[in-house]
């Protein structure tokens, strides 16, 4: 997939990022913190970690400065609701500087943070990338803890095999 409007691309942006949001309610709050290996990301890490990352590596990188990501520990949002708006607030900020990319800006190189040359649009790709895989975490992660969840496009796979032509 090029990406050579942005418009087209952060409405497609937002649904993935819609996704992944709906998942933060299923999580229980007193969990926000857990995780399976005391060496292993916290719920609470994944969210802060995909907002550091899309705003201080990415929305960075896209402006042709250098990555600003710190990490993703608790003293940058501690709670519940904390880390949730940590979350929110820096998705804006990044969109804020993604809504201005013009089609010449997609097309110039940007330097990722251990300084490869990437074109920009292929840069926003990896981004996606990125976040379907830490959503992917939240998931396992969930399903650890046996809290049910919803099936990411409508169906089960279960669903969908029921529904599969048997005639193959």
């Amino acid at each position: 997939m090029e990406i050579s409007d942005i418009d087209s691309f952060l409405a497609y942006y937002a649904k993935v990022k819609g996704r992944t949001r709906k998942l933060f309610a299923l999580i229980p709050e007193d969990k926000m913190e857990w995780t399976y290996h005391a060496d292993k990301f916290t719920f609470g890490d994944i969210i802060r970690h995909l907002a550091a990352i899309e705003r201080y590596m990415y929305a960075e990188n896209v402006q042709l400065r250098p990555t600003l990501y710190r990490g993703c520990s608790t003293d940058l949002a501690d709670g519940y609701q904390e880390v949730i708006n940590y979350y929110d607030r820096l998705h804006e900020e990044s969109m804020a500087i993604f809504r201005e990319l013009k089609p010449e800006h997609l097309l110039r190189k940007c330097t990722t943070p251990n300084g490869t040359p990437i074109t920009t649009w292929k840069w926003l790709r990896a981004m996606v990338e990125h976040e379907v895989h830490h959503r992917g975490q939240i998931y396992t992660y969930l399903g650890m803890l046996e809290v049910g969840v919803p099936p990411i496009y409508g169906l089960t796979s279960e669903e969908v095999a029921r529904r599969s032509d048997k005639n193959l």
